[in-house]
């Protein structure tokens, strides 16, 4: 079952609300804003997961006492940090698939929509927002006493070890605040997806108002989706933060 069979009616769907007429796509609008959901939800989450992994590796080398590893590190952060996010989507899309190998451009080029669109809109999103998950990880971890690291290698643990049982759990749980802005950030971001084509739900919003005329809806609607969807991550961030809290805990004393 549809969801315009379930909210429209099929008999007379050319002459029902704005949301239930068809798009030049023969969906009604209201489905395009739901897969333009679904196309923003994927977006973000796997641009997130890249965000959090590169953003742990580097955040960790900025705090490295190898000054190659943290000087490698300080320039990735710079690099994503300072160049506009749209400028560095159309990298993705237009430049780097140009300077790869032939064949590996080649297989990115010719890769079947929406995924030839998707797939940079991540790499853009993720790499940019790992830079700023790095700052923030580094300082968390600058953050901490210096006691912690001394007694870890005073118990005879590794560098490694240090970080996986000691650093990286406290400072997780001082930057979960500003995680959850990032997230936030991440999500809104996604919207410069519809600039290469993706219908995220901007692009959804967009395509409403080019084929109706209809402008003061269709971004309603966009800016009603964003809002409940952040607030969701809000709240569900809001309890994260709470569970893994430590009581007390004041960073940089002690």
């Amino acid at each position: 079952m549809s969801i315009s069979t379930l909210f429209c009616d099929p008999a007379n769907i050319d002459n029902a609300s704005l949301f239930c007429q068809l798009s030049p796509s023969g969906n009604t609008y209201l489905e395009a804003f739901v897969s333009a959901v679904g196309w923003t939800l994927q977006l973000s989450a796997i641009a997130w997961v890249l965000a959090f992994i590169m953003g742990v590796a580097v955040g960790i080398g900025l705090t490295s006492q190898n000054r190659l590893v943290s000087r490698i590190c300080s320039g990735y952060v710079e690099l994503f940090r300072n160049i506009p996010l749209l400028v560095q989507l159309f990298l993705w899309y237009y430049v780097i698939p140009q300077v790869l190998p032939e064949q590996i451009g080649k297989a990115i080029i010719s890769m079947q929509y929406p995924y030839s669109v998707f797939w940079p809109a991540v790499l853009c999103l993720g790499l940019f927002t790992s830079s700023r998950i790095a700052i923030q990880l580094s300082s968390g971890i600058r953050s901490l006493p210096r006691g912690q690291s001394m007694a870890a290698t005073a118990l005879g643990l590794t560098r490694f070890q240090m970080y996986k049982y000691v650093l990286l759990p406290m400072a997780m749980r001082i930057i979960t605040p500003p995680l959850t802005s990032e997230m936030l950030n991440l999500l809104k971001n996604s919207s410069v997806a519809y600039t290469i084509g993706l219908l995220e739900i901007t692009g959804a919003a967009a395509s409403m108002q080019e084929s109706t005329f209809q402008t003061f809806p269709s971004y309603l609607a966009a800016t009603a989706l964003y809002v409940i969807i952040n607030l969701l991550i809000l709240v569900i961030m809001s309890a994260v933060e709470r569970f893994f809290s430590v009581p007390g805990f004041i960073s940089g004393k002690g």
